[in-house]
């Protein structure tokens, strides 16, 4: 009898420990290590905001969340690696 031993991975979902905004670029770092960019201008509410109130950017849920409390505006960290954008990236 012959056995085979199976290395599971855990899948975790992302999770982020920072984010900061530069310009109306929203970075998030998270803790894998990885620094992820994305414009504001993908998402609804984001696209209308000052520079002012993209900066005033929360996380929230444990790092699953980034939250504008003044725009009422919530997405979550997952949905952003995983690329779930509102709006299409602008052409140049």
């Amino acid at each position: 009898m012959t056995s085979t031993a199976v290395k599971l991975q855990e899948i975790t979902e992302p999770a982020a420990i920072k984010v900061w905004v530069k310009k109306r670029t929203i970075y998030i770092e998270l803790t894998d290590g990885r620094i992820i960019g994305f414009p504001a201008d993908r998402f609804k509410i984001l696209k209308e905001a000052s520079i002012k109130e993209l900066k005033e950017v929360t996380l929230r849920l444990d790092g699953f969340a980034l939250r504008w409390e003044n725009l009422d505006e919530d997405i979550t960290v997952p949905g952003v690696v995983a690329g779930n954008f509102q709006l299409p990236l602008k052409a140049k």
